[in-house]
């Protein structure tokens, strides 16, 4: 829950968050174009350094600081990670650039929804068989043009602690594009303690998430860049086992607060 200090939090956080929005985000759109994806710096393409960036001010501005163990090899890879808070999402963008499996109501979410749509998200409508086969085929052409997708494979932002189990499906567009599945276990922490608080509360809206987590205490982020699984002569059902096996056994090592 919010701390006596959250409205002093919110009085310098505000003004930072609408800069961010009005400054920081038209340039990161800007940069999205042919122009910017053509302009490269460091092997990187300044489209793919601006979306890193502007996700990690974001961030910044809600409290977290973020604590990295391992690294997102460049290349296509289908990125995996339990699901936790949608700050989540800022988190893994901050490492580098990759398009997200969305459910499809947060492309009417006001600016992270517009965010979600440039930044190349497959969004996929629950219960429909004809979107998830909309969403595989996505999923593995951008695959095949070496592009990095990501997908939170528990269905969601489930009540109850500690990782759910991964379901299968999406797991097929890796083994179809045969690029290497990437593990990464995300986790929040506060005082050396499983911070849990960063999800939301029962009965909570997204707006109310938001303001919560935007007066919240400063609190680290937690990523495990795990070794990636190789999709050969794999089932989606095995493959999705292994993964949600690495990033259970990371989520419940010793937590620290280095």
């Amino acid at each position: 829950m919010t701390d006596s200090l959250g409205y002093f939090r919110l009085l310098y956080r505000l003004p930072w968050l609408l800069w961010h929005i009005v400054i920081d985000t038209p340039l990161t759109v800007l940069c999205q174009t042919a122009p910017g994806r053509a302009i490269r710096i460091g092997g990187k393409p300044l489209s793919d350094i601006m979306v890193s960036v502007w996700a990690g001010v974001s961030c910044r501005i809600f409290g977290l600081r973020r604590q990295v163990t391992g690294e997102i090899q460049p290349g296509a890879q289908l990125v995996v990670a339990n699901h936790i808070s949608w700050l989540d999402i800022e988190v893994l963008h901050s490492l580098c650039a990759m398009g997200f499996v969305a459910k499809a109501e947060i492309s009417k979410w006001p600016l992270l929804g517009w965010l979600a749509r440039i930044g190349g998200s497959v969004f996929h409508q629950r219960g429909s068989h004809n979107s998830a086969s909309g969403v595989a085929t996505a999923m593995a052409d951008r695959l095949r043009e070496g592009r990095k997708v990501a997908i939170f494979p528990e269905g969601g932002i489930l009540p109850g602690e500690g990782v759910k189990r991964f379901h299968a499906r999406l797991f097929a567009a890796a083994i179809e594009a045969n690029v290497p599945v990437q593990p990464v276990m995300l986790r929040y922490l506060r005082d050396g303690q499983r911070y849990d608080d960063v999800t939301f509360l029962p009965g909570e809206h997204f707006v109310a998430n938001y303001f919560r987590l935007l007066m919240q205490k400063a609190c680290i982020a937690e990523v495990h860049v795990l070794p990636c699984l190789d999709p050969s002569d794999k089932q989606r059902r095995q493959l999705a086992m292994e993964t949600e096996t690495a990033v259970r056994s990371a989520f419940e090592t010793e937590m620290s607060d280095g």
